[in-house]
């Protein structure tokens, strides 16, 4: 049975100098290790990769995005199976097809991140920066500026969670039209992107270059290398974006917005794709 993102609670609520108990809703955390399984020189090899600490739900979707935001996979056809562990669902096995060997010189890391950090156990910056088969394409996108605007509001009417909780991040992916295409949450927001992009991965729909992606806070480096490797060329932020993001961003030719509301938002990279 799959788990709960969000736990009932009971806390004392404070105000002016009086409290009460009342009920509440906080976001679950919880650890997943990913793991890996295939056939080298006739015999099973199995691997554990990484552990994140993780919201419960869309398991397989966020160890299919990691492994493919790591470089570690690149073709949805690679994957026979993803099984949840039958003894304990904080460990998820997915197992490679015959021939199938995964490319993990390329994720230097130790097997372990926080909820606010997914680049914390990397062991050098060359293995932090994951180059992608989308980068660098081509293209003449554009999107007019008032199509952002609406990004927000339809975002927040449908998080959910987040706006009973507070505490969970989200990833929303939207056509160049503003239509919402898909919406992940995490209390990680590295694991927000990676669940949207496993699942974008998993039914085959990559790159996503036609596509809008919306992140719920900042900007940081993690991000951008995960939305260039998924082919992104747009992304907004409603928060800030941080210096290596943006030197990214740049670096890849994506898009890059910040400070997004209802009435304005920054241009920092990639000006050329929006109609003002």
């Amino acid at each position: 049975m799959q788990k709960e993102a969000v736990k009932d609670i009971k806390v004392i609520k404070v105000s002016n100098g009086t409290g009460s108990e009342n009920d509440d809703l906080i976001a679950v955390e919880e650890p997943l290790e990913i793991q890996i399984q295939y056939q080298s020189e006739d015999k099973m090899i199995k691997k554990s990769i990484s552990v994140t600490m993780r919201t419960p739900g869309n398991d397989d979707e966020l160890a299919a995005g990691f492994l493919f935001t790591e470089g570690i996979l690149h073709d949805r056809r690679q994957i026979i199976t993803i099984a949840q562990d039958i003894f304990d669902e904080n460990k998820i096995l997915i197992t490679l097809a015959e021939n199938e060997i995964p490319k993990l010189q390329t994720s230097e890391r130790n097997f372990y991140t926080t909820s606010s950090c997914g680049v914390c156990g990397k062991s050098s910056i060359d293995a932090i920066k994951t180059v992608s088969s989308f980068s660098n394409q081509a293209d003449d996108l554009l999107a007019p500026a008032n199509l952002f605007y609406t990004l927000q509001h339809t975002l927040k009417k449908q998080q959910e969670v987040f706006q009973n909780t507070g505490g969970l991040h989200a990833s929303g992916l939207f056509d160049l039209e503003g239509k919402m295409i898909l919406l992940k949450e995490d209390v990680g927001r590295h694991n927000a992107l990676d669940k949207l992009i496993g699942a974008s991965f998993l039914r085959e729909k990559l790159p996503l270059s036609h596509n809008i992606l919306l992140l719920s806070g900042r900007a940081s480096f993690e991000l951008i290398q995960k939305a260039s490797m998924a082919g992104i060329k747009f992304v907004a932020a409603i928060g800030a974006p941080s210096s290596l993001a943006l030197q990214l961003a740049e670096e890849f030719g994506i898009t890059l917005i910040g400070f997004l509301s209802n009435e304005r938002f920054n241009i920092y990279s990639g000006k050329h794709r929006i109609g003002i």
